[in-house]
């Protein structure tokens, strides 16, 4: 096929790709190429770049520009978008024979430096990062710039890539004389090794000692180090991108980020603090996520301004009970110097800003955080934890960047004030899973046979959101295949398929081993439970040899492959021991919390589902009683102050609900009375009714004239999963038999798809319809998919803010069509295109009823405009449509007109920034004067002077600017 064919047929796909979340690097990436290629003008580029003008009409600007141009330049369009986009972006689209990235074409020679800078600007763009200021205080002395040039440039709403391309814009504007400065300036301070701040070149033994540092971390990241580093793989073949956003409340619009934005200023809280706070929930690739970091550190291709970068694992730091300074923190927990100690100890305490420390898994640190004691001396010794929160407060190394890694609930408020900024990483996209999945299977049968049978099983590819579990599902691809009746649908099935699992390898003399692990395999799992539940206690993840041998561990428990080496702390003794992940000690601990015998008179259950009474539960509560005779006192350490981990004991929680199923209870009768099981079965029903109901209590009288609403809080969404683990639909129908509300509200609740699944699951037995409120989550496609089995009984469903894409339209509209209940759907700020119309366009000529669409911020254009308008026709009861910050422009306008005449219930119309001009403000007065009912036509921000609007107020007051 051609290549203006290929660009023809797949013209929704590339406006989806360069439009992705909104984001412009990838369109300037492509220009930047284009440009080089020299396929764009400079006056086309100039016209056609964002941030000047919406995204979105920026990349159809671009696609009909190159279409216009022939053969050759759409086929180096695709090269570009091949050379650009990621794996996932590229996997439904097809490039044709113009992959090469333009390397067969003979391009002349530069004949002058501004000619050097437009042909190398995709490499000049990635030099320049980092080396910014530093260019722009030589370029003001060398005169070529003035400072207010300087300032214009380093703006800090643009990226480091943005910039760059300023700057170069700029130097080539001046001529050829200030672009032979920039060149040279470049490749001096590349030969020297200079600072940013452009201070002179390094000492001998720093540099060694940054080469032995890179050499080192290199060494450390290559291979995939979470789970236990399984298997040896690479990172660079299985590692996969998840979804990241600035935290909301930054007052940033979500959007996904790549690494480079987790150091810049987007999402920036507190310009005075420098600790980096990457989010996440338990298994959604945080230490991943690091590790990527230090890899493409090590091999220098990002963060080059960071000449040092101190890697540490608060879980190991947590095992050091010796006071230490700052100096022996850093030589010993990560590079020790083969130079002059004291001369680069002091490059370090004079140069912070070109450092970087990472500490991975600050949830996993057993110490609280105080305020009470700060160092500030680097040289004095202090207890390891008074060195990590001096650390991060900053008393101690001020303008060292930390990259923190956290789950959000372990994260207090008092540390919280010293956190500059907080990223989100929000796991898998469904073009994650699948990149994830063929990464781990390199046979191509095995890889589609395996993302064929999860997209048939729409629960389990929702788990698969997180990283952990698609992990736990590839590697157990065997069972999963082979498994017979019901498929995996909760978190517990596919932890007891792991289980499965690791046991058949340990005995590859039985063909099938399917549940008979619980009888050959259960003291191993009774102890590994004692261990666990013990470590949870204790807020403990690394342990002793002597600690195992506390909890009567033998080699051959260890061999099951459960437990992996630590690297335990600098200077300990013997070896030390972890679970392949936290998730897994949390499920071995809910294994032993149901199956121990010594738990008859003393059980564990109300404590671990009491909120209010759960510190209790640490210190003298029923965990105690019922590990003492295993992992006694005698092994706490010393002043030992930890508090379990909420969330891990949470998630603890939710696994003996799905244990304590009915699912389950054939393969825990082989080791467990039935008596025992139906009492830890009714303690759990007895503690979810009574958890829910204290959230029901809760809900204030509706003030009047507003309907009563329920503002669902993370605690209550975790109850919902422990309802949906038990897979009982008597539970989940006596769970919600009391709510009597109007609007159920779950906002920054953390709602992804797993979690989508379990309130459908509960939700769907409602005695009478709710709105349903979701805005600020991360629902997406999937999560979508989950919910429809509720869908019945939601009066209206809000999804702002939740990556929703056309896909999740279809399905939500085929849907929802059907619902006599269903009035309202608000979709703003997510990835719809003009592609999804025609979907809203079938349900409002179906649904006579329907009364409110909002579609705000996302890239809906004339085009879309039109299709919409086009369904409302004959519609006799929509009084509410948004379409704020999209592309409607005139022509939108113009087709919305012709609803405005024939429409009789229309109240709202709202078209705020949609670029209108006062030609489309014209069709809209026209209308106007033949409807009587419109109230309001929102146009503030559109393409108008202050003039016309001044006029345009005057002629219909309902025109609101």
């Amino acid at each position: 096929m051609s290549a203006e064919r290929l660009l023809h047929v797949q013209r929704e796909g590339l406006l989806r790709a360069l439009c992705c979340g909104g984001v412009a690097e990838m369109l300037e990436s492509v220009l930047d190429l284009l440009l080089a290629w020299d396929v764009l003008q400079w006056e086309e580029y100039q016209s056609v770049r964002p941030p000047e003008r919406p995204l979105c009409h920026s990349a159809r600007e671009l696609l009909d520009l190159v279409g216009s141009k022939g053969e050759v330049a759409c086929g180096l369009l695709l090269a570009a978008l091949n050379q650009v986009l990621d794996k996932a972006q590229k996997a439904s689209l097809s490039f044709g024979a113009g992959g090469g990235g333009g390397q067969g074409v003979p391009w002349p020679l530069p004949a002058t430096a501004c000619q050097m800078l437009q042909m190398e600007r995709p490499r000049l763009v990635r030099r320049l990062r980092g080396r910014i200021a530093a260019i722009l205080q030589s370029l003001v002395k060398s005169g070529d710039l003035t400072a207010y040039e300087c300032d214009e440039v380093q703006l800090p709403i643009h990226t480091p890539s943005q910039q760059a391309r300023r700057l170069l814009d700029l130097v080539q504007s001046k001529g050829d004389c200030a672009a032979k400065t920039l060149l040279r300036l470049l490749q001096q301070m590349e030969n020297s090794s200079m600072s940013e701040d452009g201070e002179t070149a390094l000492p001998a033994e720093v540099l060694q000692y940054h080469k032995k540092l890179r050499s080192s971390v290199l060494a450390q990241s290559l291979f995939l180090s979470t789970y236990g580093g399984t298997g040896s793989l690479s990172l660079d073949d299985v590692y996969t991108e998840g979804l990241l956003e600035v935290a909301q409340g930054s007052g940033e619009v979500p959007r996904p980020l790549g690494l480079e934005d987790i150091f810049g200023q987007v999402g920036t809280l507190n310009e005075e603090a420098d600790t980096v706070l990457l989010s996440g929930e338990a298994g959604s690739g945080k230490s991943t996520l690091l590790q990527r970091i230090h890899l493409v550190w090590a091999r220098g291709e990002a963060f080059e301004d960071r000449l040092l970068l101190f890697a540490f694992s608060c879980r190991r730091l947590s095992s050091e009970e010796r006071e230490a300074s700052l100096r022996e923190l850093l030589f010993l927990h990560c590079c020790w110097p083969d130079g002059d100690q004291e001369l680069i100890f002091r490059y370090i305490l004079d140069h912070p800003h070109h450092l970087l420390f990472t500490f991975d898994g600050l949830d996993e640190f057993r110490h609280s955080f105080s305020d009470e004691r700060r160092l500030c001396c680097p040289t004095q010794p202090a207890p390891v934890s008074t060195l990590l929160f001096s650390l991060l407060q900053g008393s101690l190394m001020q303008g060292v960047c930390k990259v923190v890694t956290s789950r959000p609930q372990a994260m207090g408020t008092p540390l919280r004030l010293y956190i500059r900024k907080e990223v989100q990483l929000k796991g898998f996209s469904p073009e994650g899973i699948s990149h994830f999945v063929q990464n781990h299977h390199r046979d191509p049968g095995v890889s589609a046979h395996v993302l064929d049978m999860l997209r048939n099983n729409s629960a389990l590819f929702g788990l698969c959101h997180i990283p952990v579990l698609c992990w736990i599902v590839s590697k157990c691809y065997k069972e999963l295949l082979g498994s017979r009746g019901d498929r995996p649908r909760t978190f517990t099935d596919v932890y007891l398929m792991i289980l499965q699992h690791f046991f058949q390898h340990r005995c590859p003399q039985q063909r099938t081993l399917g549940s008979s692990w619980e009888t050959s395999y259960a003291d191993v799992a009774l102890r590994l439970g004692r261990l666990a539940l013990w470590g949870l206690k204790s807020a403990r993840y690394v342990f002793s040899n002597m600690e195992l041998l506390r909890c009567s561990m033998t080699e051959d428990d260890i061999g099951t492959g459960f437990l992996v080496h630590s690297e335990g702390s600098p200077g300990s003794d013997g070896k030390h021991y972890e679970f392949l992940h936290v998730t897994l000690q949390c499920f071995f601990a809910a294994l032993f919390v149901v199956l121990d015998d010594n738990d008859s008179e003393h059980s564990a259950i109300p404590e671990l589902f009491n909120i209010q009474k759960r510190q209790v539960l640490v210190s003298r509560g029923c965990l105690g009683p019922c590990l003492s005779s295993y992992c006694g006192q005698e092994g706490e350490p010393k002043g030992h102050t930890a508090k379990a981990e909420k969330t891990n004991l949470q998630i603890t929680a939710t696994f003996v609900s799905g244990l304590l199923s009915h699912r389950h209870r054939g393969l825990l009768l082989q080791s467990c009375p039935a008596a025992a099981i139906n009492k830890r079965f009714r303690e759990v029903a007895r503690a979810l009714s009574q958890g829910l109901k204290k959230h029901f209590r809760s809900i204030p009288r509706p003030v009047e004239g507003e309907k009563k609403s329920m503002h669902a809080m993370p605690e209550f969404v975790w109850l919902i999963k422990c309802i949906y683990e038990t897979q009982d639909a008597s539970m989940a129908r006596a769970a919600v038999a009391k709510l009597r509300v109007e609007h159920l509200k779950l906002t920054y609740c953390n709602i992804g798809p797993v979690e989508c699944s379990a309130l459908a699951y509960v939700l769907q037995h409602l005695r009478s319809p709710v709105g349903l409120q979701l805005d600020y989550n991360s629902v997406g496609d999937v999560g979508v998919e989950q919910l429809l089995p509720c869908l019945h009984m939601c009066s209206s469903l809000h999804l702002r803010n939740n990556n929703v894409t056309d896909e999740g339209v279809r399905k939500l509209t085929e849907k929802v069509v059907q619902f006599e209940n269903f009035l309202k759907i608000a979709l703003f700020n997510n990835k719809l295109t003009d592609a999804c119309m025609p979907y809203f366009a079938q349900l409002l000529k179906a649904k006579q009823n329907f009364i409110a669409l909002r579609l705000g911020n996302n890239y809906i254009t004339a085009v879309g405009a039109e299709l919409l308008a086009e369904g409302l026709r004959g519609h006799r009861s929509l009084q509410f449509l948004g379409l704020v910050d999209n592309g409607v422009g005139s022509a939108g306008a113009r087709a919305l007109a012709d609803l405005i005449r024939s429409s009789h219930t229309l109240e709202d119309l709202w078209l705020t920034k949609n670029c209108i001009t006062r030609e489309g403000v014209e069709y809209l007065l026209q209308a106007l004067e033949v409807n009587s009912s419109l109230k309001s036509i929102w146009l503030g921000g559109n393409r108008l002077s202050p003039e016309d609007v001044e006029e345009l107020k005057r002629r219909d007051n309902r025109l609101i600017f």
